[in-house]
C-alpha cells in the first residue's frame, strides 16, 4: 500500500485489527506501530482494535495500516458509525461464529470414528488405518485451515504465534501418522491431530460467543438512540432520520417516544424516564427551560425541544466513547504479561525442540519423543494471558455503563484498591445544590400562609436563588400569587414592593431595622438557631413589623447518609470539604454521618486540601460536580465526577456517575476493585497454568490431545470468569 505524507488532524486514532490470535500477536502489533516515529499504541486482542497516539500528525492513517499489514495483519481506518456500519460490523462477527461452528461440527463428526477406531482395539477391521486417514484428511485440511493460514501469513513475515503452535501440532501428528502408515508402520497419531483440532475450534467458538456477549452492553448502549425525529419545520412536523437533526432545531417528542438528542424544552411538561442511561428507575420531572438527554424515555405528555447537542457531542455518544477507550486500556498488571508473551512463542518452539532430542538422546523410541513435544507445543499457547485483562475490562466497564458508572481506563482500577480516604465536595455532591425553603416562622399572632403568600409574592420579582426557593414554594403551597408593583432591590441586603396597597419588604434583620422594623424576641431566637445549622434566615415585614421569618437551605440529597455509610463499608474514611461556613458544614456532616470536616475553603484552595491530605500519607479519592472542583479531581489519585455536573469535572474525573446520587460512588468502586480482581484471577490462572503444564509435556507426562482440551479450556474459563462480572449488583 502507497503511503501517505498527508497530515491527519486527529493525534488520536483507532484501528481496527483482523488477524489477532494471542497476546503474542498483540505484542508484535504493538512493536511495530510503535517504530513508527512519535508513535504510541496500546492494542487490544478482546475488541480487536489498536488505540494509537501520535506525538505528531505527520504520520498519516495510511502508514498505520501499512505497517500492521507489512506484519501479516489487517487494519482499517476509522469510519463514522452510521447505523448500517454498526449492522455491518455485526453480521461479520456473526458470520465468523457461524464458520467456526461449522467447522467444530465437521471435525467433531469426522474425528469422532477416528478417535473410537484408534483407541479401541476391538473395532478395528481390515484397513482401518487407510480409514482413520482418510476421515482425518479433512479434519486436519479444512477444519484447522484457519490455523494453518495464520501460521503461513506469519511464516511469511518471519515471525511466530499461537496458531504457528497450533498448526506444527496438527500437522506434525498427521503427517507423522501418513508417513508411518506409508512405509508400513504401526504408531499413529491421527487421533491427536482431528482431537486437537476440534478441541481447539471448540474452545475459539465459545471464546469468540464469550467474547461478543462481553460486548453486548456497549453494543446496547449505542442502540439506545432514536433513529427517528419529527422536527418542527414552519411549523409543520417533519419526521427525517436523526442524523439530519442540526443544533438549534426544534423537534417534537410524544408519549413513549425517545427524545432524539440532549436539547432544552422550550414547550410541554413530562416525566423522563432516564433509567437506560443512568439506572436511576425514579422518572424526572421536566417543563421548560429543563434539560433533556437524548435517548431518554418521554413517560407523557408532549414536549417540544431546541436540540443543544447531535452527534458525538451528545452525552450518550460521550458516555459511549468513554466506554470504549476504557476498553482498549491496559493495567499494569497486563503489560507483564505482553512482555511475556512476546518472546512466548519462539520460546516454547525452542523447547519443543529440546524436549524431542533430549527423549531421542535418552534411547527412547522416536514416536515417544514426538509425543512429548507435540504436547509441549499445544499446551503452551498464550491465548489466555492475552483475553485476560481486555475481557474483563469489557464486561467490567459495559456493565457499569448499564448502571451509570463510567470507568475512564485500567489505571482506575489499581487506583480503586489503593485509596483509604474519600473527600466529599458538599455543594451538589452530598446537597442539592439549590436553595429551598424549609421552614416559615410566623410571629406570635401572625398567620403563617399569609407570611409565605406575601414574601412569595415580593421574592417572586427577584432572580436570586434564595428569592427563587421562596417564591417557589409558596406558588407550589398557595397556587397564584398577587401582583407586585414600585419593586425595588437593594443589592445584598433585601426587597421592597407594593402588594395590595401594602408596602411589603423582604431581607436582612439589620436591614429591615433600619426602616423602623422591630424584631420580635421569638424571631431573633428561630434566627440564632437557624444560623447555627448553617441556613440563610429572610424576614418579611409590613404595616412597621416583622411578621415572620423564611428559613432557606441548600437541603441533603435523601440518598448522602445510606452513600457516606457505604463507603465506609469499603473501609473509606469520609472527608467534607466545602467553602461555606463552619456551622452549615458541620451541620451537614453530621446528618450524613461524616467525622471530619474541611470548611471555608476558597475553590482555588481546595487542590492544596487534596495535597495536604496525600503528604499525611493518605491515598485520596475526591467526589465533585462543579467546575471548582475540576483542579482537585484532577488531583486526587482517585477522581469521581457527578454526571449532573459541569463537563470541566467530568473531563477531569477518573470515573463519571452518570446520576446524581452518591451512593453510585460506593458502587463505582466496588465495580472497579471487582473488575482488578477479576484481571488479577484471570492473569493467575492463565500463568498457573503453563508453569504446571509444560513441565509434565516436556516429561511425556501429557497426552497430546489432553493438552489440547487444557489449553482450549483456559481461554475459555478467562472469558467465562469474566462475564460472572455481567451479574454486578449495586448495594441498593
Amino acid at each position: 500500500m502507497a503511503t501517505s505524507t498527508r497530515p491527519d488532524a486527529e493525534q488520536s486514532i483507532e484501528l481496527a485489527i483482523t488477524g489477532m490470535t494471542c497476546a503474542s500477536c498483540v505484542a508484535r502489533v504493538e512493536r511495530k506501530l510503535g517504530k513508527l516515529p512519535g508513535v504510541t499504541a496500546t492494542v487490544n486482542l478482546a475488541t480487536a482494535t489498536a488505540h494509537v497516539t501520535r506525538e505528531s500528525p505527520e504520520v498519516g492513517v495510511e502508514e498505520l495500516i501499512a505497517a500492521v499489514e507489512a506484519i501479516g495483519y489487517g487494519a482499517e481506518a476509522p469510519r463514522t458509525q452510521a447505523p448500517a456500519a454498526e449492522e455491518e460490523e455485526v453480521d461479520a462477527e456473526g458470520a465468523h461464529i457461524t464458520g467456526l461452528r461449522r467447522r467444530l461440527v465437521a471435525s467433531a463428526l469426522l474425528g469422532l470414528p477416528v478417535v473410537l477406531v484408534s483407541m479401541i482395539s476391538a473395532l478395528h477391521f481390515p484397513g482401518w488405518q487407510w480409514a482413520a486417514l482418510a476421515l482425518s484428511t479433512p479434519v486436519v485440511a479444512w477444519g484447522a485451515w484457519p490455523f494453518h493460514r495464520a501460521a503461513a501469513v506469519n511464516l511469511r513475515h518471519g515471525s511466530a504465534t499461537m496458531d504457528t503452535l497450533v498448526s506444527l501440532g496438527v500437522l506434525a501428528a498427521y503427517l507423522w501418522s501418513a508417513g508411518t502408515l506409508a512405509l508400513g508402520g504401526e504408531h499413529l497419531y491421527l487421533e491427536v491431530a482431528v482431537v486437537l483440532t476440534a478441541f481447539l475450534l471448540a474452545g475459539r467458538f465459545f471464546e469468540a460467543r464469550a467474547k461478543r456477549r462481553a460486548g453486548d452492553a456497549i453494543r446496547a448502549l449505542m442502540d439506545l438512540g432514536a433513529k427517528d425525529v419529527a422536527v418542527l419545520r414552519d411549523g409543520t412536523e417533519v419526521r427525517v432520520p436523526v442524523e439530519e437533526l442540526a443544533v438549534g432545531d426544534l423537534f417534537v417528542v410524544r408519549p413513549g417516544e425517545k427524545i432524539a438528542t440532549d436539547g432544552e424544552v422550550v414547550e410541554g411538561a413530562s416525566a423522563i424516564d432516564e433509567s437506560l442511561l443512568t439506572g436511576e428507575s425514579v422518572p424526572v420531572e421536566v417543563e421548560p427551560g429543563s434539560q433533556v438527554t437524548g435517548a431518554t424515555l418521554n413517560s407523557h405528555g408532549r414536549l417540544t425541544v431546541r436540540a443543544t447537542r447531535i452527534g458525538a457531542d451528545t452525552k450518550l455518544a460521550r458516555i459511549a466513547a468513554l466506554v470504549e477507550r476504557a476498553q482498549t486500556g491496559k493495567a499494569a498488571v497486563q503489560r507483564l504479561a505482553d512482555r511475556i508473551s512476546a518472546v512466548f512463542v519462539p520460546v516454547v518452539i525452542a523447547l519443543a525442540a529440546g524436549t524431542f532430542g533430549v527423549w531421542l538422546l535418552t534411547g527412547a523410541p522416536a514416536a515417544t519423543a514426538l509425543t512429548a513435544a507435540i504436547a509441549v507445543v499445544i499446551i503452551a499457547c498464550p491465548c489466555a494471558l492475552g483475553l485476560a485483562t481486555p475481557t474483563a475490562l469489557m464486561v467490567g466497564t459495559g456493565r457499569g455503563a448499564q448502571l451509570g458508572l463510567l470507568i475512564s481506563g485500567p489505571e482506575v482500577l489499581e487506583s480503586t484498591r489503593r485509596i483509604d480516604t474519600v473527600v466529599l465536595d458538599k455543594t451538589g455532591t452530598v446537597t442539592e445544590g439549590k436553595m429551598r425553603l424549609v421552614a416559615v416562622v410566623p410571629a406570635d399572632g401572625q398567620d403563617e400562609r399569609e407570611v409565605l403568600r406575601l414574601a412569595g409574592a415580593l421574592e417572586d420579582a427577584s432572580e436570586h436563588p434564595i428569592a427563587t426557593a421562596i417564591a417557589n414554594t409558596a406558588r407550589e403551597r398557595l397556587g397564584s400569587l398577587p401582583a407586585v408593583t414600585g419593586f425595588a432591590n437593594t443589592q445584598g441586603r433585601g426587597v421592597t414592593g407594593q402588594i395590595e396597597g401594602r408596602t411589603v419588604r423582604a431581607g436582612r434583620a439589620a436591614w429591615l431595622e433600619e426602616h423602623g422594623h422591630v424584631l420580635p424576641d421569638e424571631l431573633d431566637r428561630a434566627r440564632k438557631e437557624a444560623e447555627a445549622e448553617g441556613r440563610t434566615v429572610v424576614f418579611a415585614a409590613w404595616d412597621g413589623q416583622v411578621r415572620g421569618a423564611l428559613v432557606v437551605a441548600d437541603t441533603v440529597k435523601a440518598t448522602s447518609g445510606e452513600a457516606v455509610a457505604d463507603l465506609k463499608r469499603l473501609g473509606l474514611t469520609p472527608i467534607l470539604l466545602t467553602g461555606d461556613n463552619t456551622a452549615a458544614a458541620h451541620a451537614v456532616a453530621a446528618e450524613v454521618g461524616i467525622d471530619q470536616v474541611i470548611a471555608e475553603v476558597h475553590p482555588e484552595d481546595k487542590v492544596a486540601e487534596v495535597q495536604r491530605l496525600q503528604e499525611e500519607g493518605r491515598v485520596v479519592a475526591m467526589v465533585g460536580d462543579g467546575v471548582n472542583d475540576a483542579a482537585a479531581l484532577a488531583q486526587a489519585d482517585l477522581g469521581l465526577a457527578m454526571g449532573t455536573g459541569t463537563d470541566a469535572a467530568i473531563a477531569a474525573s477518573d470515573l463519571t456517575l452518570v446520576r446524581g446520587d452518591l451512593r453510585a460512588a460506593a458502587d463505582a468502586i466496588r465495580l472497579a476493585r471487582r473488575t482488578l480482581r477479576t484481571i488479577k484471577a484471570n492473569l493467575f490462572w492463565a500463568f498457573a497454568y503453563n508453569v504446571a503444564a509444560l513441565p509434565l509435556a516436556a516429561l511425556g507426562l501429557l497426552n497430546p490431545m489432553i493438552a489440547g482440551g487444557a489449553m482450549a479450556f483456559s481461554s475459555v474459563f478467562v472469558v467465562t470468569n469474566s462475564l460472572r462480572l455481567r451479574r454486578f449488583q449495586p448495594l441498593r
